[in-house]
């Protein structure tokens, strides 16, 4: 995972900081600087087969632990399955990629449904249920606000009066699904999708699944802060590190997960940039069209992506405050909201799961 440091503003561009909440720990892991992050493996340790790609906005990394007979080939084999999968989907839910069911779904917007792929079906499903579990928080249809471009060198702003006319078109009842069709609508011209809240998740864990029918048992699958296990690292649990929001260089502690887990987290931290002395990033507030405001990073941990998937954006919208209530209704799911200031709200569960952090983390 890249760990570039945190690069002052120039201009008025704020560059890319890839401090990401949740970060995987497969090596040997001191965090006295930014930069170690995946510095390498443990003297001794039993290796890993690891592989990178650039995906879905962001760096996605599979590791997979080899030994005991395991054929490391093989395994290098599956990942090029697995990744080939995850860019499957990718350019049918991508909003950038012209073709695209998403893209597709746009441009039929206010005219006709639009058939689409199951597995698009299914993340349309998950949008529209987030939707209404959050009270809006979460809104697929933030896509109608087209002026805003977080791209490094191409970042963009739109005006207030554009956002006021797009945002009535930001309402995800007016997303029709007829499943025994296999058709989506968006019922008024000018609305569009952007799954990139919704997505991510079901996309890793689709490339998991390909490494587990090939024999892979044990893995892990990284996406900017979103980590989902299988299985062990070896003859211990997978570790993933939580970076304490007020000094992200640093680690508030580590979690353990084996069998199926995922850490899902959300944040201000991938995509942004100042403008006239605010910093504007690219989780939008489907109630107001701007950038959320009062939490800079979520992150949860539950053993199945359906309960956590999307909930990270729904909390940022909704601010630190809601975080209590929400994690009273579930509690299957531990959390962490961190605010604004850098100050975390933790559920017990969490503070329970989070180990402390030893001199080597790996």
């Amino acid at each position: 995972m890249n760990s570039d440091r945190c690069m002052p503003a120039v201009g008025n561009r704020w560059t890319r900081r890839r401090f990401a909440l949740a970060l995987p720990l497969l090596g040997a892991l001191a965090y006295l600087h930014p930069r170690q992050a995946l510095a390498g493996m443990v003297e001794g340790a039993q290796p890993l087969v690891r592989a990178s790609r650039t995906l879905m906005g962001t760096r996605v990394d599979i590791a997979a632990a080899v030994g005991n007979g395991r054929d490391a080939g093989a395994v290098q084999q599956a990942m090029l399955h697995a990744f080939a999968e995850m860019e499957r989907l990718e350019a049918l839910m991508s909003r950038y990629r012209e073709g695209s069911d998403v893209a597709r779904l746009g441009a039929a917007a206010g005219r006709h449904a639009v058939h689409v792929a199951p597995e698009v079906m299914q993340v349309l499903r998950t949008a529209r249920r987030l939707h209404q579990e959050s009270a809006g928080a979460f809104d697929p249809t933030v896509g109608a606000l087209r002026g805003w471009h977080f791209e490094p060198g191409h970042e963009a702003a739109p005006a207030p009066e554009e956002i006021a006319q797009a945002l009535r078109l930001v309402n995800a009842r007016h997303l029709v699904l007829d499943e025994r069709a296999g058709t989506a609508y968006l019922a008024r011209p000018g609305m569009g999708l952007d799954l990139g809240g919704v997505a991510k998740l079901p996309i890793l864990q689709a490339g998991l699944q390909v490494l587990e029918r090939a024999g892979v048992t044990d893995a892990l699958a990284n996406g900017g802060g979103d980590v989902l296990v299988m299985g062990r690292q070896h003859d211990r649990p997978w570790r993933v590190g939580v970076r304490n929001p007020s000094a992200p260089a640093q680690l508030l502690g580590v979690l353990e997960l084996q069998g199926r887990g995922v850490v899902a987290s959300s944040g201000d931290y991938e995509r942004g940039f100042l403008r006239a002395g605010r910093r504007l990033h690219h989780v939008l507030n489907p109630r107001t069209g701007w950038p959320t405001e009062g939490v800079s990073g979520v992150a949860l941990m539950a053993e199945r992506v359906e309960d956590v998937n999307g909930w990270g954006t729904a909390l940022m919208v909704q601010g630190a405050a809601a975080a209590p209530a929400w994690h009273a209704d579930h509690a299957h799911v531990e959390a962490l909201v961190a605010s604004a200031d850098g100050t975390p709200w933790s559920s017990p569960g969490m503070l329970a799961a989070l180990r402390p952090v030893p001199a080597r983390a790996g």
